[in-house]
């Protein structure tokens, strides 16, 4: 749509409409529909699915060309986000706000802060997409609206080649709605739970739906221990719940992103039904931890399975849940993985232990031997200590070239006394290049953060308050927040413009013309920050 096209069909209705109208000007009414692009979250999901399937066509054809991600817990930290990249490199592109189950939990809960185990209320995710995307609208709003009062001032100035060129930046605006990646966690229950959830969050927006392959009421953190997966049956399940969502809703691109937890599960649930040797149920089988019995062993009312003509006892816990063998998650992740992909989901991610590109690929390597294709989402978790991880590669890759290491323990990397060393400067440049190494040789065409903003949020405000209450006192705000606002031309500076001040003083004037009570004016605080 663009601004001539809306005025043009304004005047149209008002034509055939407008009687009694005429107090409406198509101006007005063009330029608010401008500056409101997308009328419903249907909308956005359309649109953002479409834009995430051909930024992983442009993946396929350069592995370059991988797309980032930032987790936000809030929309206003979305927004200043996708301000953020707009400022810095005049685009949104290839930029996605990544929306985590974790954060949601720790964040979002009426229960209060709670651990990462799909027990928070899941309507609070559909919800926060939708708050997200509000926030990401009115950023529209602003920046349009401001182009519309430049607009306005060159007409009124008869500055016509101005106007021309600000009416051109209206029609090439680039909207800060992205893609939302959104992690629906293990789906929230059976598969018509997930459906009905599902839908909710694409009708907030979301484009990609997260799911995970772990047990829906035993779900745990993807970096901490207790994990239990599901057959793959009961996966796939979920996986046609998010599909037919998607169908149902014509967001016919809509995205699924099939996540492993096998690396780090060693429990299963439950033991599947194999029909014939071979099939997906007899492979989950064969990775049981299993120990050959004779039936005069057997216990009454217990569970043996027959392998290669033996009966063998499967390791069951107390609990009632089965141990896998050691030594399978590899085995595992990439059926996982393969089973996906070809059954409905269009990428896959897999949690690791660690962030190494060759750990990564070996995984990755493995399913593109059947799926030559496969992309990968990666989370840069904050679970990692990322500088004694990639210390300690240096260290070990040092050592295997032969490099002396003897000056270094590697226990004790992430001590202080090495930040200016010369194997610290090497494993900085390894973790500045960590991203698009992966895309390059481990298939990762999305890499995210899933809690950055968390860490953020709490750094920065122990910072403000360690000056603020201590000696420093309001210069701790003033130098250490405001300042820096106003030399970095960051447009929170001005709070009540973010807000929507100005969009709301606009909106007066149209609805009431001259009786409009307006908050800007030489009385408003905000002409301390110029313009």
């Amino acid at each position: 749509m663009t601004y001539q096209s809306a005025l043009e069909h304004v005047r149209a209705v008002k034509e055939k409409l407008g009687g009694t109208w005429g107090a409406i000007r198509p101006e007005d009414a063009a330029r608010m529909a401008v500056q409101n692009r997308f009328k419903t979250g249907l909308d956005i999901a359309k649109y953002t699915a479409a834009l995430m399937r051909k930024d992983m066509a442009e993946y396929d054809a350069d592995n370059s060309k991988y797309t980032q991600s930032l987790g936000c817990w809030h929309g206003f930290i979305a927004q200043q986000k996708m301000i953020a990249n707009k400022k810095y490199f005049g685009t949104t592109s290839k930029r996605y706000i990544y929306l985590s189950g974790w954060m949601v939990a720790a964040l979002r809960s009426e229960f209060g802060p709670l651990p990462d185990q799909s027990m928070h209320e899941k309507t609070s995710v559909p919800k926060l997409i939708e708050e997200i995307y509000t926030f990401l609208r009115q950023a529209d709003a602003k920046e349009l609206n401001d182009l519309f009062r430049a607009l306005q001032k060159a007409e009124a100035a008869g500055d016509a080649a101005k106007a021309k060129e600000i009416e051109a930046q209206i029609d090439n605006f680039e909207t800060h709605v992205v893609p939302i990646i959104a992690d629906i966690d293990a789906g929230f229950g059976n598969e018509e739970a997930t459906y009905l959830l599902t839908k909710q969050m694409i009708e907030a927006g979301a484009a990609a739906i997260q799911i995970e392959n772990q047990v829906s009421d035993a779900k745990q953190c993807g970096h901490q221990a207790g994990k239990v997966t599901v057959p793959h049956e009961d996966f796939l399940a979920k996986i046609n719940a998010v599909r037919y969502a998607f169908l149902e809703l014509g967001v016919d691109d809509g995205v699924i992103v099939a996540r492993t937890d096998s690396e780090g599960a060693d429990l299963t649930q439950k033991i599947p039904v194999s029909k014939e040797k071979g099939d997906l149920a007899s492979q989950y089988i064969s990775y049981l931890d299993t120990k050959e019995i004779d039936i005069s062993e057997a216990a009454d009312d217990e569970i043996l399975i027959k392998r290669d003509g033996k009966l063998h006892r499967p390791t069951r816990l107390a609990s009632g849940l089965y141990q896998f063998r050691e030594g399978t998650q590899h085995d595992r992740v990439v059926l996982d993985c393969v089973t996906s992909l070809q059954n409905g989901a269009d990428m896959i991610w897999i949690e690791t232990p660690t962030p190494d590109v060759a750990a990564i690929k070996a995984f990755v390597d493995g399913v593109k031997a059947q799926v030559p294709d496969a992309k990968l989402v990666y989370n840069n978790s904050p679970s990692f200590n990322w500088t004694l991880n990639f210390r300690q590669q240096t260290y070990d890759r040092w050592a295997s070239e032969g490099k002396d290491v003897s000056s270094y323990d590697r226990a004790k990397l992430m001590s202080a006394e090495y930040d200016d060393s010369e194997l610290s400067k090497d494993a900085d440049e390894k973790i500045r290049t960590f991203q698009a190494d992966a895309a390059r040789e481990a298939g990762v065409f999305h890499h995210l953060i899933t809690l950055p903003t968390y860490h953020t949020a709490a750094l920065s405000t122990h910072e403000l308050a360690k000056g603020y209450f201590g000696e420093e006192g309001m210069l701790a705000y003033v130098a250490g927040v405001q300042r820096k606002e106003i030399r970095g031309g960051i447009a929170c500076v001005k709070h009540q413009a973010m807000a929507g001040s100005d969009i709301g003083d606009d909106h007066k004037e149209i609805f009431s013309g001259d009786n409009a009570l307006k908050a800007g004016g030489t009385a408003n605080t905000m002409g301390q920050f110029g313009g």
